[in-house]
């Protein structure tokens, strides 16, 4: 089912900003731009800034942006195919969840370390903020043109706290019209899939 699909699309860049194991090959840093801009809409790309690899097991900036979008080559040191873009307010939240993975705080334990620094103020979460991704299977993706066959493309719009009744969209997953994800908490987001 296409909804369940686009669940583990969703959650795969909180999950996997872990500490990442080495990867037989790293691509060029050019490549992995270019791969990591792919889910944002064409305008979008040229000005965001770029997280990879220079080396295993270490995320870095690839390039700087100005534009307030922050992309990741997480397909770098994926199994599937799978890069996010996320609006720079979202980073100390996604930043905060890639420092917990990799001290081995696994599953709704990241969430629970966060939502409770997020209520106390030592985490800041914005009043919003957009995600992007596009997840396939790795020989989905052709480095030489940069393209992916058959990739689910997901757009998320956090809205935090936000529930059914205070934004009037559904909290049941569906896979024709947005539908709201953790409502009530402080990374409720609107979740909204799409074909690329």
């Amino acid at each position: 089912m296409r909804v369940l699909f686009l669940i583990a699309a969703f959650a795969a860049p909180l999950t996997a900003q872990q500490a990442p194991s080495a990867p037989a090959d790293i691509p060029p840093v050019a490549q992995q731009i270019a791969a990591a801009v792919l889910p944002l809409p064409a305008e979008l790309r040229d000005g965001a800034t770029v997280m990879g690899y220079k080396q295993a097991g270490k995320l870095a900036v690839l390039r700087e942006g100005k534009n307030g979008m922050h992309c990741l080559a997480l397909y770098v040191v994926r199994p599937d195919f799978h890069v996010a873009c996320y609006h720079k307010s979202l980073e100390p939240f996604m930043a905060r969840g890639r420092e917990l993975r990799a001290r081995g705080v696994t599953g709704a334990k990241v969430d629970s370390v966060r939502f409770a620094e997020i209520k106390i103020g030592t985490l800041k979460m914005p009043a919003q903020g957009s995600l992007y991704t596009v997840t396939a299977k790795k020989s989905a993706y052709d480095p030489a043109t940069n393209t992916v066959k058959d990739a689910g493309l997901l757009t998320v719009l956090y809205i935090p706290y936000a529930t059914t009744e205070s934004i009037g969209i559904t909290s049941q997953p569906r896979d024709n019209g947005p539908w709201l994800m953790f409502p009530g908490t402080p990374k409720a987001h609107g979740m909204v899939s799409g074909k690329m």
